[in-house]
């Protein structure tokens, strides 16, 4: 099988062993419980340590199996430490040092790495992207060219292709065709599209970089189709839209969405970082606002201004219970196939039984067809998903993440190391005043509407089964409280819905500065697999699958009150006498689910793995199982 690596980290250097992870020490002082390879379920960074044994064993363990990785930026540091701020020669040299550690793990290593030609230098194509933490300061950049561009242009020169140099230099974007005249990776700009990031105003006036931005982006997916090859899109930040929380600017998820919609064709997958926590996102196409379906859109479809930068704003713990319970209750309102659909299976099960009467029949026919229509037809084209991948970085614990992707028909073109990697010949922008028509007197900004697929053509990779279709990915886990070999193995966590998190280790005795530590061996293990998973069972990635998995996950039942009293005298009944002469209360042992958990599986599978193993099953029922 072939696979692409899905990585982003934050390093750092001042990170040491048995340190506070109170907000004010951050793992670089004071006495606390900081282990070898990181602090878990805390907001303290990434240990070199951690960097070092996370890259020997992606190349001891997986660097033969990979064609190309996806790296979705944070290379450096939070700035969280008010005793030590950052400052650019720290986050350059953090870059830096991980590009080294990319050329250690995935470098030729033949002597040539200083001739003429920067883009032989890899084995594989690594696509980087721009984090918010890869700038100072972190979540502003203003409109390229700039300090930061050219900096990143030099960083990276190995792995941006010569011909996009000089528009990497305007914008921080680029492209990657990691299979010859197949398939591209577009490396994606996040900064531009964020809601905090004062120094652009979104993606309407083609003043914005934003809105340049996917102005190239439509251009290339163009020419990606008139040559018949597939995308994939990856970034920093992913477009979350929500009430409990929103990242992107209105103007440039609505575009950015009505692309995904327009070159459904050409866009097999879309895949992210920044969050940490794992999981995926639908794009509903019917939130589409009419005016952005006709090309038109306001200078700003926000409620005020871009949100300043605050210091804290991008780390996982920002995520409250509200974000996945609005989630759940999005995908609760998913529609649900009728009783008689087989859906998502082949169309020759969606009949009805030839045994019912010519009405009922018909019935059940016109009840298919309205299921049908409300999802975008057999193939789910109402939507789009976005990956969203934890990370290395252990705020829960170390994650890798390997997707699969079907090679049918492309054998003769594969192959480790190929040279004859080429990147997409690049066209120009087109000139604003001919393409663009700016502040007419409604005060609407014009663009160009990309156009749809073919009617005549068929679903592309990402809607139906066939070469380039994802088929599933693996997700690795380190369980680093069992490796740094410190504490108590057990998965209990203190994971707090806002600010500031210790860690799972907050008031237990740490170790002196001066003792010796004894890790056990590092590696990664696997956590679950989307195809061969009980619970997910995903026989591929495709749309239909993924609506599926998403409606599956939404289908909850709250536990009621009767239950729950009832619930509540079993364990009074089968609990302790204290001193005191009261019966205690046994909480469910860690991983043993009750008939509540049972019925909601697919629900807490989630929430579980969104939070890597490390909240236990009655934590999470407790707390995400209203």
């Amino acid at each position: 099988m072939v696979s692409c690596n899905n990585l982003y980290f934050h390093p750092d250097r001042f990170y040491e062993v048995y340190t506070s992870t109170a907000e004010d020490a951050a793992c670089h002082r004071g006495q606390g419980p900081a282990g070898m390879y990181g602090a878990e379920t805390s907001e303290c960074d990434s240990p070199i340590s951690l960097v070092n044994e996370t890259m020997a064993w992606i190349e001891h363990n997986l660097k033969d199996k990979i064609d190309f990785v996806i790296w979705t930026g944070d290379s450096a540091r939070h700035d969280n430490d008010e005793d030590i701020p950052r400052n650019a020669a720290q986050v350059i040299g953090s870059n830096e040092m991980m590009v080294q550690k990319m050329f250690e793990a995935f470098g030729k290593h033949n002597g040539d790495e200083n001739d003429e030609d920067p883009n032989n230098d890899y084995t594989v194509p690594i696509i980087p992207s721009f984090g918010n933490n890869d700038i100072l300061p972190h979540n502003v950049m203003a409109k390229g060219p700039n300090t930061w561009t050219r900096t990143y242009s030099r960083i990276w020169r190995q792995f941006i292709p010569e011909a996009q140099k000089h528009q990497f230099e305007q914008g921080g974007w680029f492209n990657v065709e990691v299979i010859p005249n197949k398939l591209a990776v577009f490396s994606l700009n996040t900064l531009y599209f964020a809601d905090n990031n004062a120094a652009v105003d979104g993606c309407a006036s083609p003043s914005e970089p934003g809105y340049r931005q996917l102005e190239w982006m439509r251009i290339q997916l163009q020419f990606m189709r008139e040559r018949g090859a597939k995308a994939i899109l990856t970034g920093h930040q992913p477009p979350v839209r929500q009430d409990a929380k929103t990242l992107w600017d209105e103007t440039c998820w609505q575009k950015y969405t009505l692309w995904l919609r327009q070159y459904r064709d050409v866009i097999i997958s879309s895949h992210y970082g920044h969050f940490n926590y794992d999981h995926f996102l639908l794009q509903d196409f019917e939130d589409l606002e009419e005016d952005t379906k006709h090309g038109r859109m306001e200078y700003s479809l926000g409620d005020g201004a871009p949100l300043p930068a605050t210091e804290h704003d991008d780390l996982h713990t920002s995520v409250s219970s509200d974000y996945w319970l609005e989630l759940r209750q999005t995908w609760a309102d998913l529609p649900k196939p009728p009783k008689s659909m087989a859906w998502p299976e082949a169309e020759s099960k969606v009949d009805v039984t030839q045994k019912k009467k010519k009405s009922a029949a018909k019935k059940e026919r016109r009840r298919q067809k309205k299921f049908l229509d409300k999802i975008g037809g057999t193939h789910a084209e109402r939507f789009a998903a976005s990956f969203i991948s934890a990370s290395v970085v252990p705020n829960l614990f170390p994650t890798i993440r390997v997707f699969e992707y079907n090679i049918t028909g492309l054998e003769p073109t594969l192959g480790h190391g190929t040279a004859d990697r080429l990147s997409l010949v690049q066209q120009a922008l087109p000139d604003e005043e001919s393409d663009v028509v700016t502040r007419k007197k409604d005060k609407k900004h014009k663009f160009k509407i990309p156009d749809p697929p073919s009617t005549s053509a068929p679903p592309g990779p990402a809607y139906s089964p066939q070469t380039l279709s994802l088929l599933r990915y693996t997700q690795y886990y380190a369980n680093i409280t069992h490796i740094n070999n410190d504490f108590s193995s057990e998965i209990a966590s203190n994971v707090s819905a806002q600010g500031w998190n210790e860690g799972k280790h907050k008031g237990k005795k740490p170790h002196n500065k001066d003792h010796e530590p004894q890790p056990k061996k590092f590696h990664f293990k696997i956590q679950y697999d989307t195809r061969d998973d009980d619970v997910y069972q995903l026989p591929d990635l495709t749309m239909p699958r993924l609506v599926d998995l998403a409606r599956r996950i939404g289908d909850f039942k709250p536990v009621k009150d009767d239950e729950m009293a009832k619930r509540e005298g079993e364990e009074l009944l089968s609990g302790d006498v204290d001193p005191h002469g009261k019966q205690k209360k046994h909480k469910q042992k860690h991983g043993k689910p009750g008939k509540h958990t049972k019925r909601n599986m697919p629900w807490y599978t989630f929430m579980r793995r969104a939070f890597v193993e490390t909240k236990p099953i009655e934590e999470i029922e407790e707390q995400f199982g209203r």
